[in-house]
């Protein structure tokens, strides 16, 4: 995706709506539709909701907000399987070929005074340090750190905390807990015991587009010349872990599994820092038994493959651990203060 000096404007300041900052899906559409319009977004180049989300720093809700909108105004097709493609402009000629998504320049589109604007930095903040230690929070010197209220800090923490990131202690203080090998153990028991039960849940309910979807997505990651990156490696992730398995209709059981999938935001630090302590990315092919098993509508077998990548994968997380610990050291934040107890 390339991105010029006005596209850059617009995501700062956004147009104006009655006088207000547009919402983040309306700077992205615009952004997007321009880009169309221009023809930098060449015709027939896919593009996906989780990527758009990436690029503009923005969550999955605004995103497809955006494409929904960009197909209503006839420049996008919704795709059965992968998205959405470019339906493009005719006369145009595409100032890059097919390396649409892959940007030179990436926009964060700014919420306006609220916890998404700092959300995504904070949790890299963190997720990046857990490996060394345990750190205490401290949510003053967070706000001042960021410049924003308490109460935005605050509300970033409970979110942290949603995710198994951050916990608060005995006296109500915020931390969060390091990746010892024994936590990271008892993280991957819940996995393994409450995520395939989740996924024969929703087996059933899961759409066939979105199993497509996912199968696709990892065959090319195992196909491509070049080893998958830590982005792509953290979607490929996300498909199994989080948008499957979100079909599950006990909200329940999806939440109690949200609360400890910290080491599943915590592989993006990982992957990103450990690419070669693999040959190849192990759980390339134990994603690929899951979901041929759910394609084949097997689901039993389903989930009994996907418990046993849980816990073959607990001893990779242990070593990835130890890889990033031995061979880096943290810079110090002013809101984190190392647990020593």
């Amino acid at each position: 995706m390339i991105f010029s000096a006005a596209d850059t404007q617009a995501a700062e300041n956004g147009p104006a709506v009655s006088g207000r900052v547009a919402p983040l899906y309306l700077k992205a559409f615009e952004i997007l539709s321009r880009q169309i319009m221009r023809g930098d977004l060449a015709a027939g180049s896919r593009i996906q909701e989780t990527q758009i989300a990436n690029r503009f720093g923005i969550s999955r809700a605004p995103a497809r907000q955006a494409l929904a909108l960009l197909e209503e105004r006839g420049l996008v097709t919704k795709r059965e399987s992968r998205g959405y493609e470019v339906c493009g402009q005719s006369g145009r000629t595409p100032a890059k070929p097919d390396e649409t998504m892959l940007a030179e320049k990436q926009i964060q589109l700014s919420a306006r005074s609220s916890w998404e604007r700092i959300y995504q930095e904070v949790q890299g903040e963190i997720v990046a340090r857990i490996a060394f230690g345990s750190w205490r929070i401290k949510e003053v010197e967070l706000a001042r750190y960021h410049k924003v209220s308490r109460t935005v800090a605050r509300d970033v923490l409970g979110r942290l905390q949603q995710r198994g990131v951050v916990q608060k202690d005995e006296r109500s203080r915020w931390y969060a807990p390091a990746l010892t090998p024994d936590h990271v153990a008892e993280l991957y028991e819940l996995r393994w015991v409450l995520e395939p039960l989740a996924l024969k849940k929703a087996a059933d309910l899961i759409p066939a587009a979105d199993i497509l979807e996912a199968r696709e997505n990892l065959a090319d990651a195992i196909n491509s010349p070049q080893p998958p990156d830590g982005t792509i490696l953290d979607q490929l992730e996300e498909d199994l872990h989080v948008k499957l398995l979100g079909h599950c209709p006990n909200k329940a059981l999806i939440q109690t599994i949200t609360m400890h999938q910290s080491l599943l935001v915590a592989h993006n630090f990982l992957y990103r820092f450990t690419p070669r302590l693999f040959a190849t990315e192990p759980f390339l092919p134990e994603h690929q038994t899951i979901l041929e098993c759910l394609a084949r509508r097997e689901f039993d077998a389903a989930a009994a493959a996907l418990e046993h990548h849980l816990r073959v994968s607990l001893d990779r997380a242990i070593s990835r651990v130890a890889d990033v610990t031995a061979r880096f050291q943290p810079n110090a934040l002013p809101y984190l203060e190392l647990r020593l107890d």
